[in-house]
This record gives C-alpha cells, structure tokens and sequence, in this order.
C-alpha cells in the first residue's frame, strides 16, 4: 500500500456497507486499498449484541487499524433525563468492551444535545454530558482504548460547535477529540478546529455549508487542503461507491 510509508491511514465507516455481513468488512477493505476502518456500532454491531465475539474478532489482523463509532442514535450524554444518560453510559462502556476485544485504538462518541436551549437548562445538561463522558473516558482508558469526542455540525440545540466548547470537553474529560470536517465546515471558523490538539482522526464528508448532508469531499464548500493538517482520516459517506470517489479524490489531494 504506498501511503502505508507515508504514515497515512486511510479508511471508511461501516455506515457505507451497513448490509452487508460484518464478516466481510476487513476483506473489502483490504480489496480496496482502505488501512483503516471505523465500525459503526448501531444494527448488527451493536456491543451489547456480541456479534463481534464472532463475527470481527480477528478484524485487526489485516493491518487494519480499528476504530468504533458509538452507538449514539436515541442516547444522549447531556439528557435531562437520568435514565438516558445512565444507559448512555452503560453503552459507552460496553462499546470500550468490545474495542479492547477487537484491539481497536478509539471510539468516537457524541457530545450530546440540548433540546430547550436556555441558559439555566443549557449550563446543567452540559455539566451532565461532562460527567457521563468522563466516567466514560476513564472506564475506556482502562480498557486501553481512547474516547473521542466530536464536534458537531451548527446548530443551536447541539454541544461542541465550536472549538473552544470542544477543547474544554477534551480537557474536563481527559479524552481525544474526532474532527468531522463536514460538521466544521457548517461553522464559522472551521479551521479553528484543525488546529486543536490531541486530534484523534478525522471524519471525511463534505456539504454545502447549510446543513450536515455527508456529500463526497470536492462536492461542497469542504476545502480540500485542511486534509493535509492530519494523517488518520475516515470516510464517513452513506454510499459505498462514493467512499471509492473520496478515496481518489482524498490521495490526489495528499500525495
């Protein structure tokens, strides 16, 4: 793989072949010259299902560096809700369970949402998802595995929109940060993002600035030279063959 020796790791999410057998990820992977490759752990890879026991156990052994998604549709670290940000972490936890048994290096998780966003309610839902992805943080550090926060595309009820909420998340909870470049994009300083530290990998996708719509990279507003400020990237696209377009697009780019 000739990036290989550029320190490049290059891969896809799963979001991309959601139907097809987990069974066959690292092998299309591999077929397509992809060294990386995020597991979104929603459907049949959800953690507390133990598919992967079977299924993508042996994943890493391709030279395929492993990162997780979370599981984060319907939970919500910054719920008002106790039950919700309890099972939220209980799924946390159980998602680091599952990256220490495949040998992946991170997770990457949501910040959270804040449905009535005012002052009084917005200040404590924040400290909430601080103390979830904190408890969360340390249980993965545990398990040798980072948590990595991301940031989230421009919109008033979303957590870690800018950059300096999203450093002050890293610091309180002593984790990594994932920089979706598409959600940067719909923000009005996206390369203020770029330039924070402990940067773990990048989401890969592109918009036109008015909404997160996961376009390939070259077809929005995305510019293309903030790829080169970080070496581990991921595609994150709905269609496989668009995944194959970025990839051709992203190394014409970086090599």
């Amino acid at each position: 793989m000739m990036y290989d020796k550029q320190g490049l790791k290059l891969g896809f999410s799963t979001l991309s072949i959601f139907m097809r057998p987990p069974a066959s990820w690292a092998s299309i992977a591999v077929e397509d010259d992809f060294n990386a490759l995020e597991i979104l752990c929603e459907g049949p890879m959800w953690p507390r299902q133990g598919l992967w026991k079977k299924e993508i156990s042996d994943i890493g052994r391709n030279g395929i560096d492993v990162y997780l998604h979370s599981p984060t549709v319907d939970l919500n670290p910054a719920s008002i809700n106790q039950g919700i940000r309890e099972e939220t972490l209980k799924q946390l936890k159980e998602t680091a369970d599952m990256a220490a048994g495949i040998g992946a290096t991170y997770i990457t998780t949501h910040p959270g949402i804040i449905h009535k966003p005012i002052p009084r309610i917005w200040d404590m839902c924040m400290e909430f998802a601080m103390q979830v992805l904190g408890e969360a943080s340390d249980y993965a550090r545990g398990c040798g595995v980072v948590l990595s926060i991301e940031n989230m595309p421009n919109r008033d009820t979303y957590l870690c929109t800018n950059a300096a909420e999203l450093e002050a998340f890293r610091k309180r909870c002593c984790s990594g940060i994932t920089i979706d470049v598409g959600h940067a994009v719909t923000c009005p300083d996206p390369m203020s993002f770029m330039r924070l530290p402990h940067i773990s990998y990048l989401h890969v996708n592109d918009n036109k600035g008015d909404k997160d719509s996961h376009l390939c990279p070259g077809d929005g507003i995305l510019d293309l030279d903030m790829l080169k400020m970080h070496d581990h990237m991921i595609i994150e696209l709905n269609d496989y063959k668009n995944v194959l377009r970025a990839r051709d697009i992203i190394l014409r780019t970086l090599i």
